[in-house]
Formats: C-alpha cells, structure tokens, sequence
C-alpha cells in the first residue's frame, strides 16, 4: 500500500474511533445518577423496583445507601450527597425538616424540598426467632422476662425499630428488668438484629415482619401487643441538596405507582392511605 493509502487508512480510523468515542461520551453524559439514602429494611423491596425502574427511565442509575435511618440521618447532616431520603421513622425526617414542629427539628435544620414529603410504607413489630431452632418454645413478647430468653437482639436507640422496641418493653413495664438483667444484644441497625437471631447468638429479636419475610433462617414467634407501639410509616422527601430535581420526582413518582406498591405489598409492607 502506498503511503498515501496508508494515510487515508490512518485517517479513516481515527475519524471512526472519534465517532465513538463521541457517542460513548454523549451517552455516558446522558445517564443521571440518583443517590437516595433509605432504611435498612427496605433493602430488598428497593433494589426490586430499582430493576423494574430502569425499564422505564433507563438513563437513570438509582444508588443506594442503606442504612439505619439514625445512621443516615447524621450522614445527611454532615454533608453526604444525597437526593431522596427514606427513613424508617418520623423522628428522624422531623429532625431534617424546617416545617416540623421546633420541639422536634430542635438544630433548626432546613434539608427537606418543601411539597415533597410523603408516607411511603407502614410496617409491623414481630418477634423473631432462628427458623426451626426455639427449644424453649419463645412465643411472646413477655417470654424475655423468664427462663426461655438469656439474650434478645434489639436496635440501638437511634435506630427506629429500636425505638419501637424499647417502647413496647416499656409498655409491658420489662424494660428495665431487661436492662437490668443484662439481657440486651445491642444491633446497629435492623439488618443486624435479623442476622443475630439467624447466626443463633441470642434466642430470639425484635425487627419489622418484612425483615422477617424476607430473612431464610428465621421465623415469626409472636406479633407485637396491640397498642403497645406507635403506628410505624415510613417517611420520604427529597432533599434541598437535590442534583436534578425533575429526575427525583419522576422516581419518587414511580415509588407511588401501582407496580412499586406492589412490590411493597408482596414483600410485606402495606400503602399509607
């Protein structure tokens, strides 16, 4: 070939990777990333409808950051990016929110996009034990209190179903005897008390039924007493650190539908109405 031939060769596949390379380029500037910060507990429900999202918007990467919403909550506060956040109680929304009551948001700190708060998900309080392993034969909250239990896994008390459990022992007046006794097994967030409880380090837990639903090697002993907790909803926004606002509320729109309630329902969890 002559070197006038090589030359249109060369230039032919340079012009050729130029092209891809700007189509990759364009394509890679195309994608939008959502960073959205939810409770641990709906680990499973979210990267489902995650899946079924990316259908229909899949220009969109939705991140994850699952943890506990005490957890996330001060991670919000001290300047993590995030876009949406999914808290398992309303405590810790309230302390985010500058239209919540001052007694609550007492740092008077302003994250929450006004208009965009909204109860998500309802859940249950359950007791749980290792699937197929209860010898003592544990079925009720007020079994701590005897023989049966030497140790119970509960969150901590900035995690919300943490919270929700040092209430009901509360209300059943086992609180401080539990404390006492020193029979708590502390868990930084639900995830962990279900793992307790299946690895068989303590003899049963307090978490949510969807955690419980959705864990193998557990299984349910009792319901919590009625009237012995607060309703738990779940509460999400989407925050003033927002990058592309329109593509937060089209998820957040789809969070609502029918396809992802759907998937909350079958994992558990019922729609606040």
């Amino acid at each position: 070939m002559s070197i006038k031939g090589h030359s249109r060769l060369a230039l032919s596949v340079a012009l050729v990777m130029a092209f891809l390379f700007s189509l990759s380029s364009a394509a890679f500037a195309a994608t939008k990333t959502l960073t959205v910060f939810a409770a641990a507990s709906m680990t499973e429900s979210l990267n489902e409808i995650a899946g079924l999202y990316k259908a229909s918007a899949p220009d969109v990467e939705v991140v994850f950051n699952f943890d506990s919403s005490g957890t996330l909550k001060t991670q919000i506060q001290q300047g993590a990016e995030c876009d949406i956040f999914i808290s398992a109680g309303q405590k810790q929304m309230d302390q985010l929110d500058i239209a919540a009551d001052a007694k609550l948001n007492t740092d008077k700190l302003d994250f929450v996009l006004s208009g965009t708060r909204f109860n998500i998900v309802s859940n249950r309080v359950v007791l749980i034990v290792p699937k197929g392993k209860n010898p003592n034969g544990i079925s009720d909250f007020k079994d701590v209190a005897t023989d049966k239990v030497k140790l119970i896994a509960l969150g901590n008390s900035d995690v919300p179903v943490g919270q929700y459990s040092e209430e009901i022992y509360k209300k059943l007046g086992l609180w401080d005897q539990l404390n006492s006794d020193k029979k708590i097994s502390f868990a930084s967030n639900v995830k962990e008390v279900v793992s307790q409880v299946d690895a068989g380090a303590v003899d049963c837990g307090v978490v949510y039924s969807t955690d419980a639903a959705t864990a193998s090697g557990v299984e349910v002993a009792a319901d919590a007493p009625d009237g012995s907790h607060a309703p738990i909803t779940y509460p999400a926004a989407i925050l003033k650190t927002v990058k592309d606002e329109a593509a937060a509320k089209a998820f957040v729109e789809f969070l609502k539908n029918d396809e992802s309630s759907n998937v909350f329902k079958r994992i558990g969890f019922s729609i606040p109405r």
